[in-house]
Protein backbone atom coordinates (compact mmCIF):
# COMPACT_ATOMS: atom_id res chain seq x y z
CA UNK A 1 0.00 0.00 0.00
CA UNK A 2 2.71 1.60 1.00
CA UNK A 3 4.58 1.54 -2.28
CA UNK A 4 1.60 2.45 -4.06
CA UNK A 5 1.15 6.16 -2.50
CA UNK A 6 5.14 6.79 -2.89
CA UNK A 7 5.26 9.36 -5.62
CA UNK A 8 8.12 10.66 -7.65
CA UNK A 9 9.33 13.80 -6.31
CA UNK A 10 10.35 16.69 -8.23
CA UNK A 11 13.30 18.56 -6.54
CA UNK A 12 13.50 22.00 -7.82
CA UNK A 13 10.44 22.98 -10.12
CA UNK A 14 10.24 26.35 -11.16
CA UNK A 15 6.39 27.73 -11.62
CA UNK A 16 6.83 31.33 -13.18
CA UNK A 17 3.67 33.85 -13.49
CA UNK A 18 4.00 36.31 -16.64
CA UNK A 19 2.22 39.40 -16.22
CA UNK A 20 2.09 41.65 -19.46
CA UNK A 21 1.39 45.15 -18.46
CA UNK A 22 -0.84 47.76 -19.96
CA UNK A 23 1.01 51.02 -21.21
CA UNK A 24 -1.38 52.90 -18.78
CA UNK A 25 0.83 55.00 -16.31
CA UNK A 26 -1.77 53.78 -13.30
CA UNK A 27 -0.23 50.29 -12.77
CA UNK A 28 -1.51 48.23 -9.40
CA UNK A 29 0.90 46.17 -8.28
CA UNK A 30 0.20 42.21 -9.34
CA UNK A 31 -0.76 40.41 -5.70
CA UNK A 32 -1.89 37.26 -3.95
CA UNK A 33 -3.84 36.52 -1.57
CA UNK A 34 -1.75 35.24 1.98
CA UNK A 35 -3.14 31.55 0.86
CA UNK A 36 -0.52 31.75 -1.80
CA UNK A 37 2.80 32.15 0.75
CA UNK A 38 6.25 30.47 1.26
CA UNK A 39 6.41 27.40 2.35
CA UNK A 40 2.51 26.79 0.77
CA UNK A 41 1.18 23.09 -0.19
CA UNK A 42 -0.67 22.70 -3.32
CA UNK A 43 -3.20 19.98 -3.76
CA UNK A 44 -1.92 16.89 -5.27
CA UNK A 45 -3.87 15.41 -8.08
CA UNK A 46 -6.35 17.50 -9.25
CA UNK A 47 -6.86 21.30 -10.70
CA UNK A 48 -5.67 23.58 -8.38
CA UNK A 49 -7.23 27.50 -8.56
CA UNK A 50 -4.18 30.32 -8.45
CA UNK A 51 -5.90 33.31 -8.50
CA UNK A 52 -4.96 37.36 -7.37
CA UNK A 53 -5.04 40.89 -8.22
CA UNK A 54 -3.22 43.34 -10.96
CA UNK A 55 -4.75 46.29 -13.01
CA UNK A 56 -8.19 45.78 -15.02
CA UNK A 57 -7.48 44.13 -18.32
CA UNK A 58 -3.86 42.91 -17.43
CA UNK A 59 -3.18 40.15 -19.12
CA UNK A 60 -1.37 37.33 -16.79
CA UNK A 61 0.02 34.10 -17.62
CA UNK A 62 1.12 31.26 -14.99
CA UNK A 63 3.38 28.53 -16.40
CA UNK A 64 4.36 25.52 -14.39
CA UNK A 65 7.11 23.16 -15.86
CA UNK A 66 5.37 22.23 -19.45
CA UNK A 67 2.20 23.56 -18.38
CA UNK A 68 0.69 27.41 -18.94
CA UNK A 69 -2.27 29.11 -17.91
CA UNK A 70 -3.59 32.79 -19.46
CA UNK A 71 -6.46 35.09 -18.08
CA UNK A 72 -6.89 38.81 -18.30
CA UNK A 73 -7.94 40.88 -14.79
CA UNK A 74 -11.53 41.84 -14.83
CA UNK A 75 -12.87 45.60 -14.42
CA UNK A 76 -12.19 45.13 -10.98
CA UNK A 77 -8.70 43.74 -11.09
CA UNK A 78 -8.94 40.09 -10.27
CA UNK A 79 -7.67 37.20 -12.19
CA UNK A 80 -7.92 33.50 -11.81
CA UNK A 81 -5.91 30.49 -13.69
CA UNK A 82 -6.28 26.92 -12.74
CA UNK A 83 -3.07 24.70 -12.78
CA UNK A 84 -3.29 21.00 -14.26
CA UNK A 85 -2.95 18.49 -11.65
CA UNK A 86 0.42 17.59 -10.49
CA UNK A 87 1.62 14.55 -8.55
CA UNK A 88 3.30 15.10 -4.62
CA UNK A 89 6.19 17.35 -5.36
CA UNK A 90 8.71 19.25 -3.04
CA UNK A 91 11.06 22.89 -3.19
CA UNK A 92 9.01 24.66 -6.19
CA UNK A 93 8.83 28.20 -6.83
CA UNK A 94 6.38 30.42 -7.76
CA UNK A 95 7.16 34.20 -9.13
CA UNK A 96 4.47 36.76 -9.82
CA UNK A 97 5.86 39.65 -12.18
CA UNK A 98 4.31 42.63 -12.61
CA UNK A 99 5.33 45.93 -14.05
CA UNK A 100 6.12 47.14 -10.10
CA UNK A 101 6.66 44.53 -8.52
CA UNK A 102 7.35 40.94 -8.21
CA UNK A 103 6.56 38.33 -5.64
CA UNK A 104 8.51 35.26 -5.13
CA UNK A 105 6.53 32.33 -3.18
CA UNK A 106 9.52 29.56 -2.51
CA UNK A 107 9.47 26.35 -0.47
CA UNK A 108 6.24 25.22 -2.27
CA UNK A 109 5.34 21.95 -1.88
CA UNK A 110 2.69 19.37 -4.03
CA UNK A 111 0.68 17.39 -1.47
CA UNK A 112 -2.23 16.73 0.97
CA UNK A 113 -4.22 19.78 2.18
CA UNK A 114 -6.95 19.34 4.76
CA UNK A 115 -9.30 22.37 6.49
CA UNK A 116 -9.50 22.33 10.39
CA UNK A 117 -13.17 23.76 11.06
CA UNK A 118 -14.44 24.57 14.19
CA UNK A 119 -14.20 26.22 17.67
CA UNK A 120 -11.83 26.07 20.89
CA UNK A 121 -11.39 22.41 20.80
CA UNK A 122 -10.20 22.07 17.16
CA UNK A 123 -7.89 25.40 18.04
CA UNK A 124 -6.53 23.98 20.95
CA UNK A 125 -2.66 23.92 20.85
CA UNK A 126 -0.43 21.34 21.03
CA UNK A 127 1.32 23.05 23.75
CA UNK A 128 -1.37 21.73 26.20
CA UNK A 129 -2.52 18.84 24.64
CA UNK A 130 -1.82 15.86 27.01
CA UNK A 131 1.97 14.44 26.48
CA UNK A 132 2.51 17.42 24.02
CA UNK A 133 6.20 16.98 25.48
CA UNK A 134 6.84 13.79 23.74
CA UNK A 135 4.97 14.89 20.31
CA UNK A 136 7.41 17.84 20.28
CA UNK A 137 10.41 15.77 20.40
CA UNK A 138 9.13 14.14 16.80
CA UNK A 139 7.78 17.43 15.30
CA UNK A 140 10.41 18.49 13.32
CA UNK A 141 8.85 17.35 10.28
CA UNK A 142 9.24 19.60 7.86
CA UNK A 143 7.09 18.23 5.20
CA UNK A 144 3.80 19.26 7.26
CA UNK A 145 3.00 23.33 6.44
CA UNK A 146 -0.11 24.59 8.21
CA UNK A 147 -1.67 27.94 8.18
CA UNK A 148 -3.71 29.73 11.22
CA UNK A 149 -6.03 32.27 9.59
CA UNK A 150 -7.12 35.21 12.48
CA UNK A 151 -10.59 35.27 13.65
CA UNK A 152 -12.43 38.13 12.22
CA UNK A 153 -15.94 38.36 12.04
CA UNK A 154 -17.14 40.67 9.19
CA UNK A 155 -20.51 41.03 7.04
CA UNK A 156 -17.81 41.61 4.02
CA UNK A 157 -15.84 39.16 2.31
CA UNK A 158 -12.39 39.79 3.27
CA UNK A 159 -9.71 39.14 0.26
CA UNK A 160 -6.53 38.73 2.04
CA UNK A 161 -4.85 38.48 5.72
CA UNK A 162 -1.66 40.32 6.02
CA UNK A 163 -0.88 37.92 8.79
CA UNK A 164 -1.35 34.88 8.12
CA UNK A 165 1.25 32.86 6.44
CA UNK A 166 2.47 28.89 5.59
CA UNK A 167 4.38 27.75 8.59
CA UNK A 168 6.84 24.96 8.67
CA UNK A 169 6.26 21.98 11.14
CA UNK A 170 9.22 22.50 13.90
CA UNK A 171 9.20 21.38 17.81
CA UNK A 172 8.90 24.84 18.49
CA UNK A 173 6.55 26.01 16.11
CA UNK A 174 3.96 23.29 16.79
CA UNK A 175 3.58 24.27 19.66
CA UNK A 176 0.71 27.12 18.53
CA UNK A 177 -0.82 24.51 16.70
CA UNK A 178 -3.95 22.68 16.43
CA UNK A 179 -2.81 19.70 18.42
CA UNK A 180 -5.67 17.60 16.64
CA UNK A 181 -4.72 18.71 12.94
CA UNK A 182 -0.66 18.38 13.76
CA UNK A 183 -1.77 14.77 15.19
CA UNK A 184 -4.12 13.89 12.39
CA UNK A 185 -0.87 15.35 9.30
CA UNK A 186 1.73 13.42 11.25
CA UNK A 187 -0.69 10.09 10.60
CA UNK A 188 -1.64 11.20 6.98
CA UNK A 189 2.00 12.39 6.74
CA UNK A 190 4.04 9.10 7.28
CA UNK A 191 0.95 6.84 5.91
CA UNK A 192 0.56 8.27 2.97
CA UNK A 193 4.50 9.75 2.36
CA UNK A 194 3.31 12.90 0.55
CA UNK A 195 3.49 16.53 2.16
CA UNK A 196 0.87 17.33 4.13
CA UNK A 197 -0.60 21.40 4.24
CA UNK A 198 -3.58 22.13 6.97
CA UNK A 199 -5.48 25.28 6.76
CA UNK A 200 -6.57 26.04 10.34
CA UNK A 201 -9.48 27.94 10.46
CA UNK A 202 -11.28 27.36 14.24
CA UNK A 203 -12.60 30.25 16.09
CA UNK A 204 -13.11 29.70 19.77
CA UNK A 205 -16.55 30.09 20.92
CA UNK A 206 -18.11 30.35 17.35
CA UNK A 207 -21.24 29.01 16.64
CA UNK A 208 -22.10 26.90 13.44
CA UNK A 209 -24.47 29.57 11.91
CA UNK A 210 -21.57 32.12 11.91
CA UNK A 211 -19.85 29.78 8.95
CA UNK A 212 -22.49 30.46 6.80
CA UNK A 213 -22.50 32.40 4.06
CA UNK A 214 -25.52 34.72 4.50
CA UNK A 215 -27.49 33.66 1.35
CA UNK A 216 -27.83 30.07 2.06
CA UNK A 217 -30.42 31.35 4.86
CA UNK A 218 -32.77 32.81 2.79
CA UNK A 219 -35.76 30.03 2.60
CA UNK A 220 -34.86 28.50 5.82
CA UNK A 221 -37.61 29.03 8.11
CA UNK A 222 -36.21 27.46 11.06
CA UNK A 223 -32.44 29.41 10.98
CA UNK A 224 -34.15 32.63 9.84
CA UNK A 225 -34.64 33.55 13.74
CA UNK A 226 -31.17 33.33 14.14
CA UNK A 227 -30.83 35.93 11.09
CA UNK A 228 -33.18 37.97 12.26
CA UNK A 229 -32.11 38.74 16.09
CA UNK A 230 -28.38 39.88 15.02
CA UNK A 231 -29.86 42.03 12.33
CA UNK A 232 -31.64 43.76 14.93
CA UNK A 233 -29.19 44.12 16.82
CA UNK A 234 -27.02 46.10 13.68
CA UNK A 235 -30.77 48.22 13.47
CA UNK A 236 -30.25 49.33 17.57
CA UNK A 237 -26.45 49.94 16.52
CA UNK A 238 -26.77 51.91 13.91
CA UNK A 239 -29.86 54.15 15.42
CA UNK A 240 -27.19 54.63 18.57
CA UNK A 241 -24.43 55.67 16.52
CA UNK A 242 -26.68 58.11 14.67
CA UNK A 243 -27.59 59.53 17.59
CA UNK A 244 -24.78 61.04 18.44
CA UNK A 245 -24.76 61.80 22.05
CA UNK A 246 -25.61 58.98 24.52
CA UNK A 247 -26.46 58.96 27.98
CA UNK A 248 -23.86 56.07 29.80
CA UNK A 249 -26.51 53.32 29.72
CA UNK A 250 -26.53 53.80 25.62
CA UNK A 251 -22.99 53.89 25.45
CA UNK A 252 -22.48 50.41 27.47
CA UNK A 253 -25.58 49.10 25.30
CA UNK A 254 -23.54 50.40 22.04
CA UNK A 255 -20.39 48.71 23.05
CA UNK A 256 -22.15 45.03 23.82
CA UNK A 257 -24.00 45.74 20.36
CA UNK A 258 -20.49 46.27 18.77
CA UNK A 259 -19.26 43.35 20.20
CA UNK A 260 -22.61 41.23 18.94
CA UNK A 261 -22.56 42.21 15.41
CA UNK A 262 -18.81 41.78 14.92
CA UNK A 263 -18.33 38.72 16.85
CA UNK A 264 -17.94 34.66 16.26
CA UNK A 265 -22.07 33.93 16.50
CA UNK A 266 -23.70 36.31 13.83
CA UNK A 267 -24.69 34.38 10.95
CA UNK A 268 -21.95 34.70 8.31
CA UNK A 269 -19.56 36.42 10.23
CA UNK A 270 -16.96 33.46 10.41
CA UNK A 271 -17.07 32.47 6.76
CA UNK A 272 -16.89 35.77 5.54
CA UNK A 273 -13.52 36.99 7.55
CA UNK A 274 -12.27 34.12 7.57
CA UNK A 275 -13.27 31.32 5.04
CA UNK A 276 -13.73 33.28 2.07
CA UNK A 277 -10.15 34.86 1.82
CA UNK A 278 -8.96 30.96 0.69
CA UNK A 279 -12.56 29.81 -0.27
CA UNK A 280 -11.50 27.67 -3.71
CA UNK A 281 -8.09 26.75 -2.50
CA UNK A 282 -7.27 23.08 -3.77
CA UNK A 283 -8.30 20.34 -0.61
CA UNK A 284 -8.63 17.12 -0.15
CA UNK A 285 -11.17 17.66 2.81
CA UNK A 286 -12.28 19.56 5.71
CA UNK A 287 -11.75 18.35 9.88
CA UNK A 288 -14.68 19.79 11.94
CA UNK A 289 -14.41 20.11 15.84
CA UNK A 290 -17.83 22.58 16.86
CA UNK A 291 -20.89 22.07 18.65
CA UNK A 292 -20.35 23.21 21.98
CA UNK A 293 -22.44 26.63 21.04
CA UNK A 294 -25.01 24.64 19.14
CA UNK A 295 -25.92 22.68 21.89
CA UNK A 296 -28.90 24.76 23.70
CA UNK A 297 -30.23 24.55 20.01
CA UNK A 298 -29.25 21.17 19.27
CA UNK A 299 -32.45 20.25 17.41
CA UNK A 300 -32.09 23.06 15.00
CA UNK A 301 -28.55 21.94 14.44
CA UNK A 302 -30.09 18.99 12.60
CA UNK A 303 -30.65 21.55 9.99
CA UNK A 304 -27.81 23.87 10.82
CA UNK A 305 -24.78 21.68 10.69
CA UNK A 306 -25.56 20.36 7.45
CA UNK A 307 -26.25 23.80 5.92
CA UNK A 308 -22.53 24.13 6.71
CA UNK A 309 -21.28 20.96 4.66
CA UNK A 310 -23.51 22.06 1.77
CA UNK A 311 -22.43 25.59 2.03
CA UNK A 312 -18.95 25.29 2.05
CA UNK A 313 -19.07 22.40 -0.52
CA UNK A 314 -21.10 24.90 -3.37
CA UNK A 315 -18.78 27.97 -2.43
CA UNK A 316 -15.56 25.72 -3.15
CA UNK A 317 -16.75 24.43 -6.41
CA UNK A 318 -15.02 20.40 -5.74
CA UNK A 319 -17.42 18.30 -5.55
CA UNK A 320 -18.69 16.86 -2.40
CA UNK A 321 -15.15 16.72 -0.73
CA UNK A 322 -14.83 14.65 2.28
CA UNK A 323 -16.00 16.15 5.54
CA UNK A 324 -15.45 15.01 8.86
CA UNK A 325 -16.04 15.93 12.26
CA UNK A 326 -15.59 15.08 15.99
CA UNK A 327 -18.75 14.26 18.16
CA UNK A 328 -19.02 16.05 21.41
CA UNK A 329 -17.31 14.46 24.31
CA UNK A 330 -18.31 13.80 27.30
CA UNK A 331 -18.14 16.40 29.87
CA UNK A 332 -19.86 17.88 33.01
CA UNK A 333 -21.13 16.42 36.02
CA UNK A 334 -22.01 12.58 35.80
CA UNK A 335 -26.10 12.18 36.67
CA UNK A 336 -27.42 9.74 39.16
CA UNK A 337 -30.78 8.86 37.68
CA UNK A 338 -31.10 8.84 33.80
CA UNK A 339 -32.53 12.12 32.18
CA UNK A 340 -32.45 14.43 28.90
CA UNK A 341 -29.52 16.37 27.98
CA UNK A 342 -28.59 19.44 25.62
CA UNK A 343 -25.19 17.40 24.77
CA UNK A 344 -27.06 14.20 23.61
CA UNK A 345 -29.61 16.23 21.62
CA UNK A 346 -26.34 17.66 19.95
CA UNK A 347 -24.69 14.23 19.41
CA UNK A 348 -27.85 12.83 17.54
CA UNK A 349 -27.64 15.65 15.56
CA UNK A 350 -24.28 15.31 14.69
CA UNK A 351 -25.03 11.88 13.62
CA UNK A 352 -28.36 12.03 11.90
CA UNK A 353 -25.72 14.43 9.59
CA UNK A 354 -24.09 11.28 8.37
CA UNK A 355 -27.15 10.91 6.04
CA UNK A 356 -24.80 13.30 3.99
CA UNK A 357 -22.65 11.61 1.13
CA UNK A 358 -18.91 11.56 1.88
CA UNK A 359 -19.03 11.82 5.59
CA UNK A 360 -18.03 10.66 8.83
CA UNK A 361 -17.88 10.87 12.61
CA UNK A 362 -15.37 10.25 14.85
CA UNK A 363 -17.03 9.25 18.29
CA UNK A 364 -15.54 10.50 21.36
CA UNK A 365 -17.98 9.66 23.86
CA UNK A 366 -15.16 8.18 26.19
CA UNK A 367 -12.09 10.55 26.38
CA UNK A 368 -13.97 13.97 27.38
CA UNK A 369 -13.27 15.46 30.55
CA UNK A 370 -16.07 15.96 33.33
CA UNK A 371 -14.46 19.22 34.96
CA UNK A 372 -13.42 20.81 31.45
CA UNK A 373 -15.24 21.84 28.26
CA UNK A 374 -11.10 21.45 26.45
CA UNK A 375 -10.03 17.92 27.41
CA UNK A 376 -6.42 17.70 26.83
CA UNK A 377 -6.51 14.06 24.99
CA UNK A 378 -6.67 15.36 21.40
CA UNK A 379 -4.06 12.48 20.15
CA UNK A 380 -6.74 10.22 20.41
CA UNK A 381 -9.07 12.80 18.71
CA UNK A 382 -6.52 13.12 15.86
CA UNK A 383 -6.02 9.42 15.48
CA UNK A 384 -9.61 8.73 14.85
CA UNK A 385 -10.11 11.40 12.60
CA UNK A 386 -6.82 10.04 10.58
CA UNK A 387 -8.65 6.33 10.22
CA UNK A 388 -11.81 8.10 8.28
CA UNK A 389 -9.21 9.84 5.88
CA UNK A 390 -6.72 6.66 5.75
CA UNK A 391 -9.84 3.97 5.14
CA UNK A 392 -11.97 6.87 3.36
CA UNK A 393 -9.62 8.83 1.04
CA UNK A 394 -5.98 6.71 1.10
CA UNK A 395 -6.98 3.27 0.35
CA UNK A 396 -6.02 1.58 3.47
CA UNK A 397 -7.97 -1.29 4.74
CA UNK A 398 -8.70 -0.37 8.66
CA UNK A 399 -12.06 0.68 10.45
CA UNK A 400 -12.80 3.92 10.96
CA UNK A 401 -16.88 3.67 11.72
CA UNK A 402 -18.08 3.20 15.09
CA UNK A 403 -20.59 0.95 15.70
CA UNK A 404 -24.22 2.65 15.15
CA UNK A 405 -27.59 1.27 16.46
CA UNK A 406 -29.60 -0.22 13.70
CA UNK A 407 -32.95 -1.77 15.14
CA UNK A 408 -34.53 -2.90 18.27
CA UNK A 409 -37.66 -5.82 18.88
CA UNK A 410 -38.89 -6.14 22.15
CA UNK A 411 -39.56 -9.90 23.49
CA UNK A 412 -41.10 -10.08 26.80
CA UNK A 413 -40.04 -7.89 28.76
CA UNK A 414 -36.94 -7.44 27.22
CA UNK A 415 -35.58 -4.98 24.04
CA UNK A 416 -32.91 -6.64 22.00
CA UNK A 417 -31.07 -3.96 20.18
CA UNK A 418 -29.11 -4.57 16.40
CA UNK A 419 -26.21 -2.72 14.91
CA UNK A 420 -24.29 -1.85 12.12
CA UNK A 421 -20.16 -1.08 11.74
CA UNK A 422 -19.37 -3.04 13.98
CA UNK A 423 -15.68 -4.62 13.84
CA UNK A 424 -15.48 -7.63 14.68
CA UNK A 425 -17.55 -7.69 17.82
CA UNK A 426 -19.05 -5.77 20.51
CA UNK A 427 -17.71 -6.20 24.24
CA UNK A 428 -17.39 -3.82 27.28
CA UNK A 429 -14.19 -2.16 28.72
CA UNK A 430 -12.49 -2.27 31.63
CA UNK A 431 -15.12 -4.39 33.54
CA UNK A 432 -17.23 -6.91 32.76
CA UNK A 433 -20.65 -5.38 33.30
CA UNK A 434 -22.20 -3.50 30.66
CA UNK A 435 -22.63 0.33 31.46
CA UNK A 436 -24.50 3.36 29.62
CA UNK A 437 -28.34 1.94 28.69
CA UNK A 438 -31.39 2.91 29.99
CA UNK A 439 -34.71 1.46 29.50
CA UNK A 440 -38.42 3.26 29.76
CA UNK A 441 -42.06 2.30 29.16
CA UNK A 442 -44.99 4.15 27.14
CA UNK A 443 -45.00 6.17 30.93
CA UNK A 444 -41.63 7.57 29.21
CA UNK A 445 -40.15 7.22 32.25
CA UNK A 446 -36.45 6.27 31.82
CA UNK A 447 -35.03 3.69 34.17
CA UNK A 448 -30.98 2.26 34.54
CA UNK A 449 -31.29 -1.13 32.81
CA UNK A 450 -29.32 -4.31 32.83
CA UNK A 451 -27.77 -5.29 29.49
CA UNK A 452 -25.90 -8.09 27.90
CA UNK A 453 -24.14 -8.60 25.21
CA UNK A 454 -25.07 -11.44 22.54
CA UNK A 455 -22.29 -13.52 20.79
CA UNK A 456 -24.77 -12.28 17.52
CA UNK A 457 -23.42 -8.64 17.88
CA UNK A 458 -26.45 -8.22 19.70
CA UNK A 459 -27.41 -6.32 23.04
CA UNK A 460 -30.22 -7.43 25.48
CA UNK A 461 -31.51 -4.78 27.18
CA UNK A 462 -34.05 -4.83 30.94
CA UNK A 463 -35.36 -3.61 33.81
CA UNK A 464 -37.51 -5.13 36.21
CA UNK A 465 -39.09 -1.48 36.61
CA UNK A 466 -39.93 -1.69 33.13
CA UNK A 467 -41.94 -4.82 32.07
CA UNK A 468 -43.54 -3.37 28.92
CA UNK A 469 -39.97 -1.37 27.24
CA UNK A 470 -41.08 0.66 24.33
CA UNK A 471 -37.52 2.56 24.32
CA UNK A 472 -34.00 2.17 25.12
CA UNK A 473 -31.16 4.74 25.09
CA UNK A 474 -27.30 4.43 25.31
CA UNK A 475 -25.18 7.22 26.85
CA UNK A 476 -27.69 9.75 26.79
CA UNK A 477 -26.35 12.51 29.09
CA UNK A 478 -24.01 15.44 29.41
CA UNK A 479 -21.21 13.01 30.69
CA UNK A 480 -22.73 9.35 30.81
CA UNK A 481 -20.97 6.31 32.41
CA UNK A 482 -20.85 4.20 29.32
CA UNK A 483 -18.39 1.20 27.97
CA UNK A 484 -19.41 -0.79 24.91
CA UNK A 485 -16.54 -0.92 22.50
CA UNK A 486 -15.87 -2.76 19.14
CA UNK A 487 -13.22 -5.16 18.55
CA UNK A 488 -11.37 -2.15 16.90
CA UNK A 489 -11.57 -0.09 20.24
CA UNK A 490 -13.69 2.16 18.80
CA UNK A 491 -16.70 3.16 20.90
CA UNK A 492 -20.33 2.25 20.42
CA UNK A 493 -21.99 5.66 18.76
CA UNK A 494 -24.49 7.02 22.17
CA UNK A 495 -28.04 6.69 20.57
CA UNK A 496 -31.88 6.51 21.35
CA UNK A 497 -34.73 4.39 19.67
CA UNK A 498 -37.37 6.94 20.56
CA UNK A 499 -37.77 10.00 18.99
CA UNK A 500 -39.42 11.98 21.84
CA UNK A 501 -39.47 15.92 22.18
CA UNK A 502 -36.51 16.76 23.95
CA UNK A 503 -35.06 19.70 25.94
CA UNK A 504 -33.87 21.79 22.74
CA UNK A 505 -36.92 21.00 20.44
CA UNK A 506 -38.07 24.27 20.49
CA UNK A 507 -34.98 26.53 21.00
CA UNK A 508 -34.08 28.83 17.73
Amino acid sequence: MRSFFKSRFVMVLAVMVCVTVLSSPAVAEVSLPNIFSDHMVLQRRQPNRVWGKASPGEKVSVSIGGQTKEATADADGAWKVTLDAMEAGRRLTLVAKGQANEVAISDVLVGEVWICGGQSNMEFALTSAYDSELLRLTANQPEIRWINFPNVGSQELIWTHANARWVVCTSQSVRSFSAVGYVFARIIRESVDVPVGIINNSWAGSRAEAWVPRSYFEGKENLLPIVARYDAFAKDLAELDAKGQLSAEEQRRATQLRTDVSGDDRPANAYNGVVASHAGYGIRGVLWYQGEGNAPRAFQYRELFPLVIESWRKEWGQSDFPFYWVQLPNYQNEKSEPSDSEWAELRESQTMTLAMPNTGQAVTIDIGEGNDLHPRNKEDVGRRLARWALARDYGFEIPCRSPMYRSMHVDGGKAILSFDHVNGSLRSRSISTVRGFSIAGEDRKFEWADATIGRNGTITVSSGQVPKPVAVRYAWADNPVCNVYDTAGLPLTPFRTDDWAGLTAEAK
